[in-house]
């Protein structure tokens, strides 16, 4: 029979790819994003809008690929929907995803549900 710490052992040993690629998917999420909402304060705010053509597009290309990493993660860790959609929401709220990354590792070092 197998204990409980093996059995969350085996779950975090098989899930460690997947989590690594979300977690620096998650933090290059983030701080495009932070560097999308300073492009907006210079632009509306300062008349300054020459960093806002590079952020916008940043942070949608690592958006789109963190959708597909984190969906990969929760799949592979059965994650349930609503977990799941706030995790894919995360990228979208600045500084969330940092916070979500945080709270996702350590769920799944310990082999919990989200």
């Amino acid at each position: 029979m197998v204990s409980s710490t093996e059995g969350s052992a085996r779950v975090a040993t098989s899930l460690k790819g997947p989590l690594l690629r979300y977690r620096v998917l998650a933090y290059a999420t983030g701080v495009a994003l932070l560097c999308l909402t300073v492009a907006v304060i210079l632009k509306y705010g300062f008349d300054s809008p020459g960093m806002l053509s590079w952020a916008g597009v940043t942070h949608g290309i690592f958006y789109m690929v963190y959708l597909v990493v984190a969906v990969d993660l929760a799949l592979k860790a059965r994650w349930s929907i609503k977990g799941t959609i706030l995790v894919l929401l995360a990228g979208t709220i600045p500084f969330l995803s940092f916070v979500a990354e945080r709270s996702v590792t350590h769920r799944v070092e310990a082999g919990q549900k989200l």
